[in-house]
């Protein structure tokens, strides 16, 4: 948990300092790969809160899953078909499942103490 927590913070030190860039019509190819990093860190928390957590799982899913979502959102945008939708409503559905599965094991947890 301390080389998540040293990775995250290190990650977010060096998102906030480097002055990296991005054309604006890439927006929508990453807006949705964050989508789909984020549902997989919070499967990812969900897991290890169940005792399930197994990395070779996360780090495929991680990456996995933020490839698919861009690669769907190209494709329909070559198509001129607005899939990333699909993308979109599928990780944000986890998403929020996982989050409040999250936050019940917590509230859970703090009521039986």
């Amino acid at each position: 948990m301390l080389i998540a927590l040293i990775g995250l913070t290190l990650g977010i030190v060096l998102g906030l300092f480097l002055p990296i860039t991005y054309p604006a019509e890439y927006s929508l190819y990453i807006s949705v790969a964050i989508l789909a990093a984020l549902d997989s860190v919070f499967g990812a928390l969900r897991a290890n809160l169940e005792d399930k957590f197994n990395s070779g799982v996360f780090i495929s899913g991680f990456f996995g899953n933020a490839i698919l979502a861009a690669f769907l959102a190209y494709t329909g945008d070559k198509l001129g078909v607005p899939l990333y939708y699909a993308a979109i409503f599928a990780f944000g559905v986890r998403l929020f499942q996982n989050f409040a599965y999250i936050r019940r094991y917590f509230f859970n947890t703090g009521q039986s103490e």
